[in-house]
């Protein structure tokens, strides 16, 4: 029995062989700081962000789609792929994702991080790859594919073409960025001190980057920073669209950059067929048609696209056979073994 791994910046994804995706996480864990010992992981531990004594500390161990606290990560990965592996085969192959720009260093982080469960080999696909895999999309033939997936730490453009990258560029902006953008907002212009699990919940109820024809509200709920006490502000979307904009043309500046760079037959399939959209960020009200204005390019959104890595690393798993039999193919989307 094979595992898919998505490690995200804000979520952890297990995918197993003929079930599917069976776990869906916050990649957080909470510890003790003084035993140095695990409390909690993934949604448990996510609902004690900033809220937690000294004595205990709720973080998020990968930082911008690369691990951060090594053994945070291992911890919370081996509590999480017990929750649901209850095969009786010892040491499964995985296939796991991992940014285009990594390092060598970051790689070899992730393959340790999961090697630490016990596991028979671990197979490495770029982010991109494992999104348009998931999304449906065609890689392997002589035709360009563009598909861009918008995560929580990280954004990634890229062109592919048989099973390889043609062109792609990452910024470590996303969802969080966001976040962050709309806690400075909220205490630059309201005086009022929140935390980023607020300012999310903010961004995913009232988000959006078109604007609205009726107005709607969200009570955003923190601490006065003059007086330390608690108190609310209620904000608008068109109020919180302004904050989000500047994250959001950030983007869209880097896919353009993407399409300009690219070979112009590819570009010629790009315009043809238009850009996929993948990543919960894409779900963002709006995103699509922002896209599309400024580009003059056709839009589509992936079906489930938060879930697009994590079925793209399920697929992936289907060429595992040709590496270890040493099968001659340049046309494969895995791009290491370890």
């Amino acid at each position: 029995m094979d595992i898919g791994i998505d490690l995200g910046t804000s979520r952890t994804r297990l995918f197993i062989d003929k079930k599917g995706k069976v776990l869906d996480e916050a990649s957080v864990a909470a510890y003790n700081v003084a035993e140095n010992r695990i409390i909690a992981v993934g949604d448990e531990a996510y609902a004690m962000l900033g809220k937690t004594p000294d004595s205990i500390s709720a973080e998020f161990p990968i930082k911008d789609s690369v691990i951060d606290q090594s053994l945070l990560v291992e911890d919370m990965l081996n509590i999480l792929i017990k929750q649901v592996y209850t095969g009786k085969i010892i040491m499964p192959r995985v296939v796991s994702n991992i940014p285009g720009d990594i390092t060598e260093v970051e790689k070899r982080a992730v393959v340790n991080a999961i090697s630490s469960f016990g596991v028979r080999r671990v197979y490495l696909i770029e982010n991109i790859k494992a999104a348009a895999m998931g999304a449906g999309a065609d890689i392997m033939g002589a035709h360009g594919t563009m598909v861009v997936n918008l995560g929580a730490g990280t954004c990634c453009a890229g062109v592919l073409s048989l099973g390889g990258i043609a062109m792609s560029k990452t910024v470590k902006t996303g969802g969080n960025k966001m976040d962050d953008d709309i806690v400075k907002y909220m205490r630059r212009e309201h005086g009022l001190v929140i935390g980023n699990p607020m300012a999310e919940k903010c961004k995913r109820t009232i988000g959006r980057l078109v604007p609205i024809e009726k107005e709607v509200g969200f009570r955003v709920k923190g601490r006065d920073s003059l007086s330390g006490l608690p108190r609310f502000v209620d904000v608008t979307a068109t109020e919180i669209m302004r904050v989000l904009m500047d994250t959001a043309k950030e983007i869209v500046s880097i896919i353009k950059d993407v399409i300009e760079e690219t070979p112009p037959e590819l570009v010629g399939d790009i315009y043809t067929d238009g850009i996929i959209l993948t990543g919960a960020l894409a779900k963002l009200e709006g995103f699509d048609t922002l896209i599309s204005e400024v580009l003059d390019i056709k839009v589509t959104l992936a079906n489930e696209p938060e879930d697009c890595v994590i079925l793209g690393c399920g697929k992936a798993i289907d060429y595992i056979a040709e590496v270890e039999k040493n099968v001659k193919n340049d046309i494969n989307p895995l791009m290491a073994a370890y």
